[in-house]
């Protein structure tokens, strides 16, 4: 396994907790040793509380994601550097021009990736959100998921549709290897999980969302997420019906934007849904973890996925509430869908090389 286990000293303040309650944060006091890369933020790291509890004004249905979110455990990090929003249409074109990178989803599939697979299917396209007119049963996210031939991050909705006037949208329909070809480009490289999570609560400890426990404070809304019957209607009371451009609500108290809702974002992270046991397990903090050596996700054994984190604009407490700052996502690595995007990092001190 990718981590650096070291026991704490007994003395600290942030000790161990046998029974998994969330403990304070210990922010990493060494300060940033360099001026702030353009659009980039300082977080300091440190120790923290790593995982998610229910919320108890969320029911079971919605929060049926954080099984794998358990138990909470203690990661500490080093300081870093980080994406102020999520990268944008803007930001990836100019990556595009100045590479002539193209991305997975522009690319005809190969048919020894997909054996059995009939020809008329191998076309280049990626995943689409499309509604259904009508109410349906919540147990077939078929039912609203589909592929979509020629859809990618310059036509998200499919060939039909473009991202003119839209240039500071978070870039979607961005694989793995997408995001990870941008990172390389700029200089940066995604974030771990640990360290996405400890950005995203901001300097807080165990509350629900990257601003508090109030999902809704004084009734201003504070993201991105769906209102209204899930999956037919989105009647964007939050003032957005599905994406909205970055940086439209409030951030957080490292002065990130958009740590919950709009588009999920990669991680560097193998997806396993036993890790936190794992960590936890060791009864000690796990400095700066890099993920488990190799992915499993008991529903798919066979599929090869990376940690999503954040949640997006279909985000509901009617299906699934994965805004809640603790939980996890997962995906595919060569899938991108229009409700999936990026962020990047910059350290100090890399720890892996990310491939």
């Amino acid at each position: 396994m990718l981590t650096d286990v070291v026991q704490r000293p007994a003395a600290t303040n942030a000790s161990i907790d046998p029974i998994g309650r969330f403990l304070p944060t210990v922010p990493n006091p060494v300060p940033a040793l360099s001026q702030a890369p353009a659009g980039m933020v300082w977080i300091p790291g440190g120790e923290f509380s790593m995982g998610a509890q229910d919320p108890p004004d969320i029911g079971k249905v919605a929060m049926k994601a954080t099984v794998d979110s358990r138990p909470i455990h203690r990661v500490y990090v080093d300081g870093f550097w980080m994406d102020q929003t999520d990268v944008t249409n803007a930001q990836f074109e100019k990556f595009v021009r100045a590479t002539g990178y193209v991305t997975i989803a522009e690319r005809k599939p190969r048919a020894e990736d997909f054996p059995g697979a009939p020809p008329e299917n191998l076309v280049a396209g990626s995943v689409v959100f499309t509604p259904p007119d009508h109410a349906v049963s919540l147990d077939d996210h078929f039912q609203w998921w589909s592929y979509v031939k020629g859809a990618n991050w310059r036509h998200p909705l499919g060939p039909q549709s473009n991202i003119r006037g839209k240039e500071n949208y978070p870039v979607v329909h961005v694989a793995y290897e997408d995001a990870l070809a941008y990172a390389n480009w700029a200089g940066k490289r995604l974030p771990t999980e640990a360290e996405w999570e400890v950005a995203a609560r901001g300097g807080l400890s165990g509350k629900s969302y990257p601003w508090g426990d109030d999902f809704r404070p004084n009734g201003r809304w504070m993201a991105n997420t769906h209102q209204g019957d899930f999956p037919n209607a989105d009647d964007g009371d939050d003032g957005f019906v599905g994406i909205s451009p970055v940086a439209q609500f409030p951030p957080n108290g490292y002065g990130l934007y958009d740590m919950a809702g709009n588009v999920w974002q990669w991680t560097s992270d193998w997806y396993r849904a036993d890790y936190y046991a794992e960590l936890a397990a060791t009864g000690s903090v796990t400095r700066n973890p890099q993920g488990p050596d190799s992915p499993y996700d008991p529903s798919e054994p066979k599929e090869k996925k990376r940690v999503h984190r954040g949640g997006s604009f279909l985000c509901t407490d009617q299906y699934c509430a994965r805004y809640v700052v603790g939980t996890r996502g997962k995906g595919e690595v060569t899938t991108g869908t229009n409700h999936l995007g990026f962020r990047c990092v910059k350290g100090a001190v890399d720890h892996s090389e990310q491939t």
